[in-house]
């Protein structure tokens, strides 16, 4: 075989893996937003259907003779086929070593457990979603041990939203975040609060509607390419860089939730949509992990989002929605969305307590793959670990050990991915702003000097480069986490007069 012949069927195999993948997503997007809620089964066993045939695309003897042929011939190639081979490469022999029945069947379980937490979530049991839970546990155990056999199961698994990531490096960074920002906090509960009461009162989820297509102009979305819809919890999920689709969840007693839910997923729409032209229908169309892909939607979300600029911005369009808003100043506007007091639910946290929510999770990951937690014990530790770390009881499991979808879709590992990107992000900025003007670009309502930076350091290079390599590169520095801390302790000494 030649190289070019090679390289032609390369590009032939992951435009079919594309399409397998935009199918499976599609299913499970019209699962989360549209799908009536009986359709559950039959949705299970399309999916179970077309990974089994995803799985035999990806593990034939014809994908491992090609692949093997360009991994052995990798120095004749570009560095852009070196890294999409090495990617497949090693993603081909990850799979070749689960049976594929058992892939299958996990396919199959994800959905009945994706399923089985909505209903849990909506009527408030746990009990319903305990068994899936404690199943997919075990599942996501045996995957690392087929996949990852040298590593310990839970670093696996955090290896597999951020390559290389480790456990040790995760304790290192939570221990930073525990010591520097746990002392702010308590100082800022202490201080005299900040007055929110603007946020809650009665907006028409139609008007909260046409705040989210603004919002998603003011970050320059293209609409013809990124779409919006309405589910339980918001999610993002991008087909190809042409086809990118965010979710929010709209609460009629408060706009904020809502607001900032498009703006987080729309940080993710953006990387997704931004990958160079010639790596789209590649596999390395997409975000090279979930910490980088976090430090876009989170930077939007709050550095970019809870800005005194920002809210001057869109302070305007807020007042014409909501009338309640029409005397509240921009000042006031800006004050009550940055309010931090401990809460119970992640998704709602303000921006300093955030961490704090993720350590919950982080050490409850752990325990449970450890052994040290059984899934009959999760909810009271919950409980627990929110009483100690930010003072506040858990009433519900719906607001307590329910509330996030991950571990529902065996995303385990995932969520330090969340805390990782809010740090990445605070450097991200310290170094963006040495050459583009942040404050004026948001005076003057035009986000496109920011843009810019994102996509010519972190979007434009989709999957290829390693995320640790590609920090350096947009930095110019490896990550250091003190620039997070400073940049909280700044924004909340000033806020608070501290």
């Amino acid at each position: 075989m030649e190289i070019q012949e090679a390289l032609s069927k390369l590009d032939a195999l992951q435009r079919k893996m594309i399409a397998y993948n935009h199918a499976l997503g599609l299913i499970d997007y019209d699962g989360a937003t549209a799908a009536p809620a009986g359709a559950a089964a039959n949705r299970t066993e399309t999916l179970a259907l077309l990974s089994e045939e995803s799985y035999k695309l990806s593990t034939s003897p014809e994908t491992v003779e090609l692949l093997d042929f360009l991994h052995e011939n990798s120095a004749a190639l570009d560095e852009t086929h070196r890294r999409i081979v090495g990617n497949m490469y090693d993603e081909m022999n990850d799979m070749r070593r689960v049976p594929m029945a058992e892939y299958v069947e996990y396919q199959r379980l994800n959905a009945q457990s994706q399923d089985a937490w909505h209903q849990a979530k909506e009527k408030d049991d746990y009990a319903l979603f305990k068994p899936y839970l404690e199943k997919m546990i075990a599942a996501n155990r045996q995957l690392m041990r087929y996949m990852k056999p040298d590593l310990p199961t839970y670093d696996a698994l955090l290896d597999r939203y951020e390559k290389g990531l480790t456990r040790e490096r995760c304790d290192a960074f939570f221990d930073t975040v525990r010591q520097e920002l746990v002392p702010l906090i308590h100082a800022v509960n202490a201080a005299p609060q900040v007055d929110d009461s603007c946020l809650f009162g009665h907006f028409p989820i139609a008007e909260q509607r046409k705040l989210s297509d603004y919002l998603m102009d003011v970050m320059k979305l293209d609409r013809a390419h990124v779409g919006i819809a309405e589910t339980e919890h918001p999610f993002t999920t991008a087909f190809t860089k042409y086809d990118v689709r965010i979710t929010t969840h709209y609460h009629e007693n408060n706009f904020s939730y809502s607001m900032y839910s498009v703006i987080h997923e729309g940080g993710h729409a953006l990387y997704d949509a931004h990958p160079a032209d010639e790596l789209a229908y590649t596999v390395l169309g997409c975000g090279v992990s979930m910490s980088i892909h976090e430090s876009q939607s989170r930077f939007y979300e709050n550095i970019i989002g809870r800005s005194r600029g920002y809210i001057r911005l869109i302070a305007p369009k807020l007042r014409e929605l909501f009338p309640s808003l029409a005397e509240v100043s921009d000042e006031a506007l800006y004050r009550a969305l940055n309010k931090a007091m401990p809460s119970l639910v992640r998704t709602e946290a303000d921006e300093l307590t955030y961490c704090l929510h993720i350590l919950i999770r982080y050490e409850l990951e752990q325990k449970l793959f450890d052994g040290q937690l059984s899934v009959d014990d999760l909810p009271a530790e919950w409980n627990r670990l929110y009483r100690e770390y930010l003072g506040i009881e858990v009433p519900t499991d719906r607001e307590g050990v329910l509330q996030d979808m991950h571990w529902s879709g065996g995303l385990f590992g995932y969520f330090p991915s969340y805390a990782l990107g809010s740090a990445y992000g605070a450097q991200m900025l310290h170094v963006m702003k040495q050459t583009v003007d942040v404050d004026g670009a948001l005076a003057a309502g035009d986000l496109s000097p920011i843009n810019g930076w994102l996509e010519e350091h972190i979007w434009k290079y989709g999957g290829l480069y390693d995320p640790g390599v590609l920090l350096e590169k947009a930095l110019g520095a490896p990550f250091d986490p003190q620039y997070y801390v400073r940049y909280l302790r700044d924004k909340y000494t000033e806020l608070y007069g501290l």
